[in-house]
């Protein structure tokens, strides 16, 4: 299964020797950094930033801080305790002390990594969420503690609300609610309960501290939201969006992964329901003729199988124009052929993703002497609108960037 792969692969990399040299192969400079051959929007071109010699183990997320400095959250690997949260100064040339340095370290599978309306930045571990303020040594303030660290989904994904709420992923115990007993029951024991797995949880904050004020449930069904956003409409009401990895059938093409609109309250399925690649809704394997899919909302729309959406993301308003401009960005992770790019939809007058699916950076599978296979993991913008990316499978931050 895809996460089970991705966890024995993950094991192995901090024991691996660091890169003697250049992982992929550099071409003409891009940003004056090694250019890389990638493919890009016309008129925009790829360059290698920092890798493993930088000391990079497996960055998941980076953010931009401040112009020229990034804020990078490393699992290091799928232990728990081996994350480390890392500053990277593009401004410092490489080689020289201070460009890539340690912020804190022992974390446990860090992964969320977002900037509050307080202006803190808040870090996502398995079974925490602390935040910080952007400073030259961390000041670490726990906000939401106990949550689960077990299980196939430990990770916690982060995203504001414009109104200053956090969206946090709780990743479902196990696949499809089979238990040693290879029994799957309905209900599902991981929906019940007063911390349910398999959810998208919604905390809110308040006073002069920006204090926590709750936490709870805010939609259920979804088996593994690393991949949460929102978008704005034209009349300023904003809707807010998942990216679901579906359950791991070994079908090279079922079932697809999932764009969901999220919904106060909602139910979204899993384990009891899949969508076809049509994103019609469909009972899950195990839960036929005991599936009622039409209680739950349905898929905004299908994605190819196993792709495994990592992050989404949009452009900043400071990027009017260009390829990421006005459009909600996917970071597809999957190592199979569909897998390991990033993808955008055009947004509609009310912030729905419509229309062709662009890809916007590809080009990662493997090509001997010039790139290995890569699988991107996340991505940010800067406020000149320059794209940044982290590549897991390489331990890489990569830039997009316009061609001089």
């Amino acid at each position: 299964m895809r996460h089970l792969f991705l966890a024995l692969f993950a094991l192995l990399l901090p024991h691996a020797a660091p890169a003697a040299g250049p992982l992929y192969a550099e071409k003409v400079a891009c940003d004056g950094h090694p250019g890389l051959a990638l493919t890009v929007p016309d008129g925009w071109c790829a360059g290698l930033v920092a890798d493993a010699r930088d000391g990079l183990r497996m960055p998941r997320r980076l953010l931009a801080v401040a112009p020229h400095r990034f804020w990078i959250v490393d699992m290091g690997n799928w232990e728990p305790r081996r994350g480390r949260l890392l500053e990277l100064r593009t401004d410092i040339a490489r080689g020289q002390p201070g460009r890539v340095r340690v912020l804190a370290t022992g974390l446990d599978r860090p992964h969320g990594l977002a900037q509050g309306p307080d202006g803190r930045i808040y870090v996502g571990e398995a079974g925490t969420v602390w935040r910080t303020p952007v400073g030259e040594a961390v000041q670490r303030q726990d906000v939401i503690s106990g949550l689960p660290t077990g299980g196939a989904h430990p990770l916690k994904e982060l995203a504001f609300t414009p109104d200053g709420r956090l969206l946090v992923n709780m990743g479902s115990l196990t696949d499809a609610c089979r238990g040693d007993d290879q029994q799957q029951p309905l209900p599902c024991p991981e929906l019940t309960g007063p911390q349910p797995r398999a959810a998208v949880y919604v905390a809110s904050f308040g006073g002069v501290d920006f204090a926590l004020q709750s936490f709870k449930p805010f939609t259920t069904g979804l088996r593994n939201s690393l991949a949460l956003a929102t978008t704005t409409a034209h009349d300023g009401s904003v809707r807010l969006w998942q990216a679901e990895n579906s359950i791991d059938y070994t079908d090279a093409t079922l079932p697809a992964e999932e764009l969901n609109e999220l919904k106060d309250g909602a139910s979204y399925g899993w384990p009891y329901c899949v969508s076809d690649a049509r994103g019609k809704a469909a009972p899950a394997r195990g839960y036929e003729g005991r599936a009622r899919c039409g209680s739950h909302v349905s898929a905004h729309a299908a994605w190819p199988a196993h792709v495994a959406p990592l992050q989404l993301l949009t452009a900043p308003p400071t990027t009017p124009t260009g390829p990421f401009a006005g459009r909600l960005l996917a970071v597809w992770h999957g190592y199979r052929t569909g897998g390991h790019r990033i993808v955008a939809w055009r947004l509609d007058e009310h912030g729905r993703p419509t229309g062709a699916r662009e890809d916007l950076v590809s080009g990662w599978h493997a090509n001997p002497g010039v790139r290995p296979l890569g699988t991107p993991a996340g991505a940010a913008f800067d406020v000149e609108g320059r794209l940044w990316i982290v590549e897991d499978r390489n331990r890489s931050v990569i830039v997009i960037a316009r061609q001089p």
